[in-house]
């Protein structure tokens, strides 16, 4: 069990006022807030041990360089890889998918088609369309039931009615909280011989990544989910899968030999990651992995879950206030619209007594314009360090917010 006023202490920034208010941070799904034992281990670094990595024979060079790759490691062993040749770092899950669809559609068969799902985030969906824009390629969405769950029935047509080369889908969606089966996915697309890559930006915390248990070919996440830096990502590909990309970057550190006539590149990882890597982001991924492993993965996905569950409840309470989507599982987050009430005056106003909460399309334009006729929501997405209590206190603010705006529209009429 989490000992939560203990766990908290970890992390400062949630003790502290904002605009005279006591600080209620509720913004988890677009980053979660860095733990001091992940910032030690980046200041220590710095302190103690920091040079450009690979390239020197210096003592301080070869402690980064092992930093690295001890991180590279961790990493492998925290999604449970085959390899830590599988782990690419890159800036982040925008980045590693924005890589994979640049890497990967030269190698479709003529004629494929890519798929992803009407729930995704505009990072697994632009780079795919753009790059079968670019190559000729067919790009088709999955939809959804009336439950904001994946229709798998769908999926299963647009599997048998075309040849599908790759099916790119988010394990957890940052608006519904749908958890999709990324095993059963992954198994329908791996009969009609298509590649999965899975967006884990939101599911890397909240729920445990197997990515041998998924059996999926490709995987994206960022430290900033998971309380490491930002600007630090990794891209899981099998080993088989990467060893027949060519990279799409270039510089230092990637290649082999260079001449005149032609240049040879590293083998994977490294032929994926030219120039200086975010070696001490890597450095704090793996830090906060460490923390998290400590506190009890499950434990926290069952926090978590209670958490979301809770706020649906009591948000659901609220006369006018719609949650969006009532998937089998949820995780992460709650998003709603209110009647009458826009959702940047409601999230403006909210944080003006110390509430965060995210407000906007999140970007998810395809899944609130074309699937829900929505054009903004508000999202509210509690981390393992929230409270139950702090869940109340939003509320009870997003009550207040809500009358008065409703009242000061009546009043303008």
């Amino acid at each position: 069990m989490l000992r939560i006023n203990e766990i908290r202490k970890d992390f400062p920034i949630l003790d502290q006022e904002v605009f005279g208010r006591r600080l209620v941070y509720l913004d988890n799904a677009a980053t979660m807030q860095m733990p001091e034992p992940v910032l030690q281990s980046i200041v220590r670094h710095y302190r103690n041990d920091n040079a450009n990595v690979h390239r020197g024979i210096h003592a301080l060079s070869e402690r980064s360089t092992r930093a690295l790759e001890g991180a590279r490691e961790r990493v492998r062993t925290y999604i449970n890889a085959r390899s830590s040749d599988e782990i690419v770092f890159t800036s982040g899950t925008t980045a590693s998918l924005n890589m994979s669809a640049s890497a990967m559609v030269d190698t479709f068969r003529p004629g494929s088609a890519v798929l992803t799902t009407m729930m995704e985030h505009h990072a697994n969906f632009v780079p795919w369309q753009q790059a079968c824009k670019r190559s000729g390629h067919t790009f088709l969405a999955i939809p959804l039931d009336k439950n904001g769950d994946l229709d798998l029935r769908a999926f299963e047509a647009l599997l048998s009615e075309n040849d599908v080369a790759l099916v790119a889908v988010t394990h957890v969606s940052n608006v519904l909280g749908t958890v999709n089966p990324i095993s059963r996915i992954t198994e329908l697309a791996h009969k009609h011989n298509a590649l999965v890559v899975v967006d884990a930006a939101q599911s890397i915390r909240h729920e445990i990544v197997d990515v041998q248990a998924m059996d999926c070919d490709f995987l994206a996440f960022s430290g900033h989910k998971m309380g490491a830096p930002t600007g630090i990502g990794v891209l899981y590909g099998k080993l088989e899968l990467l060893e027949k990309l060519e990279p799409v970057q270039f510089g230092g550190e990637m290649v082999d030999e260079v001449r005149v006539a032609g240049s040879t590149f590293a083998s994977p990882p490294l032929c994926f990651e030219p120039g200086t890597p975010n070696y001490v982001g890597a450095i704090g991924l793996a830090a906060a992995m460490d923390y998290l492993e400590a506190l009890g993965l499950a434990d926290i996905q069952s926090r978590e879950r209670q958490l979301v569950r809770y706020a649906e409840d009591v948000l659901e309470e609220i006369p006018g206030l719609h949650v969006i989507g009532s998937p089998v599982t949820r995780a992460g987050c709650v998003s709603f619209a209110v009647d009458g009430v826009h959702p940047f005056d409601l999230a403006t106003m909210v944080d003006k007594i110390g509430i965060a909460l995210r407000s906007g399309n999140q970007c998810a334009q395809p899944l609130l314009y074309e699937a829900y006729g929505i054009g903004n929501i508000t999202r509210m997405s509690p981390a393992f360090y929230n409270t139950y209590d702090e869940i109340d206190v939003a509320v009870s603010a997003l009550k207040r917010v809500i009358d008065l705006l409703r009242s000061s529209s009546i009043r303008s009429q």
